[in-house]
């Protein structure tokens, strides 16, 4: 698979099928890799990506930090991630896109619609992340990273993560650079070098800055109140997806149409026929 250099970060990427671009955010919160689309929950359940690529160029890639894509130690955020998804559509070309995220790639995906409204053809959010439980459980991995910092120290970050092979959500002691420590030698020395204290600051400040709510984070709800671009919403309903998160994106996207049915009948069948006739439309 290919490898695109973004702001001196590679992104390992695919493209899969013809016609209209479709730029997908993948799912798996701090494990965010484009296989993702096809094994992750109710991804592998209604396998959007295989009927999506019957009519759309489905753009799949590894979030920054996430799989086989690089990453660099600073202050991580919504806007970071955009720039990865648009360093991408520019590297293929491509000045408009249809967008669509899953799980915690809802996040970028309304805040790249903010950022970039005339690159965004649609925007699809599939299962957004967000609720009180969410924000809790987040606040509490990135602790247990700093904790595991002070008392172990950058070195064994780093032998931890060379050795277990873990991303950050299966592993918090890890940290959010887990992934790329993991197969990346010259970045797992670089990162032991660091100055812990520095280091620290930064992981806190990222924590703040991704879980800021107690709803669907990623974008200001003054800034989605003005966007005029459609948008489909796919609620989900556990510890992680709050359906209350959903909700809030209907209430903040004017032009937004939410799919009201319950996880346990979303099928593969039903929802390859809401995705499509969405896209199709738009």
């Amino acid at each position: 698979m290919p490898i695109a250099s973004i702001d001196g970060i590679a992104t390992h990427y695919q493209v899969i099928g013809d016609g209209p671009p479709l730029l997908m955010f993948s799912p798996g919160g701090f494990n965010a890799t484009l296989d993702q689309w096809s094994s992750l929950g109710i991804y592998a359940r209604t396998r959007p990506l295989a009927h999506l690529a019957q009519k759309y160029r489905c753009i799949v890639f590894d979030r920054r930090e996430c799989g086989l894509s690089g990453g660099r130690v600073e202050r991580v955020g919504w806007a970071q991630y955009v720039a990865q998804g648009r360093g991408l559509l520019d590297h293929l070309g491509i000045e408009r896109a249809h967008l669509l995220g899953g799980c915690m790639g809802c996040c970028p995906v309304a805040a790249f619609a903010v950022a970039y409204p005339e690159r965004t053809a649609s925007m699809v959010l599939y299962w957004p992340v967000g609720g009180a439980r969410y924000r809790l459980t987040a606040f509490q991995r990135f602790a247990e990273h700093l904790s595991f910092v002070k008392s172990q120290g950058l070195a064994q970050v780093a032998e931890l993560a060379a050795r277990e092979g873990k991303p950050f959500g299966a592993d918090p002691r890890g940290g959010p650079w887990a992934s790329v420590l993991s197969h990346d030698a010259q970045f797992a020395a670089a990162f032991s070098e660091l100055d812990v204290d520095n280091y620290q600051l930064i992981v806190a400040a990222m924590a703040r800055t991704l879980i800021d709510r107690d709803t669907a984070p990623g974008a200001e709800p003054e800034d989605l109140l003005r966007l005029d671009i459609p948008a489909l919403i796919i609620p989900g309903k556990d510890a992680s997806h709050a359906t209350s998160a959903a909700r809030y994106l209907e209430e903040c996207l004017p032009r937004a149409e939410y799919w009201d049915q319950p996880p346990a009948e979303q099928s593969e069948a039903a929802t390859a026929e809401v995705l499509l006739g969405f896209l199709d439309a738009h």
